[in-house]
């Protein structure tokens, strides 16, 4: 489902009055077309399946050690992510780390923001993010466990209410063996390293 860019463009318009603003002024002008590419671009994984980008596994049965499988955690740390936080319509970004623990098969590394990108371009809460991004993975990979942190800036946060320009908000969701707190230790260590 695209956005209605028309619709957008005409609601930025009355936007623009009710605030008692004049759309027509030059730099304003072009603000309703700007806002509905803006839009389409923020809202573009609305109806979209999350996890397309993970139907392409690789089995790491096959290579020339069919016995050895990974013992440890395969991590990502440090993905960008943006969205818009579903409450005032304000914008809020980050990182997301992902860490599972791959059974017989791998996903190619480049799937993992591009699931966090379709998931976090709808409008959003943090808290559900992180959520969504877990079970898609869970349900997707041929994984034993999965963790998700997200560490995110919230402009609702920073811009308004409280003001609280330092601020981040972290949530953690999680999956299978690594849902127990000791067994994700080890994982959440290491997001603090560089």
């Amino acid at each position: 489902m695209a956005v209605d860019r028309e619709r957008v463009v005409a609601l930025v318009r009355e936007l623009l009055v009710a605030i008692g603003e004049d759309p027509d002024r030059p730099g304003l002008r072009q603000t309703p077309t700007r806002v509905a590419d803006a839009y389409s671009e923020f809202f573009s994984g609305v109806g979209e399946d999350a996890a397309a980008p993970l139907a392409h596994t690789i089995s790491i049965a096959r290579g020339p050690f069919p016995d050895t499988l990974p013992s440890g955690a395969v991590m990502l740390r440090g993905i960008r992510f943006r969205s818009v936080c579903e409450h005032h319509l304000l914008p809020f970004g980050g990182h997301a780390h992902i860490a599972y623990l791959p059974g017989e098969q791998v996903v190619g590394l480049g799937s993992l923001p591009k699931v966090v990108d379709i998931l976090a371009s709808r409008p959003q809460v943090q808290e559900r993010l992180g959520e969504q991004i877990a079970d898609t993975l869970a349900a997707s990979l041929d994984a034993r466990g999965v963790l998700v942190v997200l560490d995110a800036v919230h402009e609702c946060v920073t811009m308004r209410g409280g003001r609280q320009s330092d601020s981040s908000t972290v949530t953690i969701a999680a999956r299978g063996e690594l849902a127990e707190p000791a067994a994700r230790g080890e994982i959440i260590a290491l997001l603090g390293r560089s």
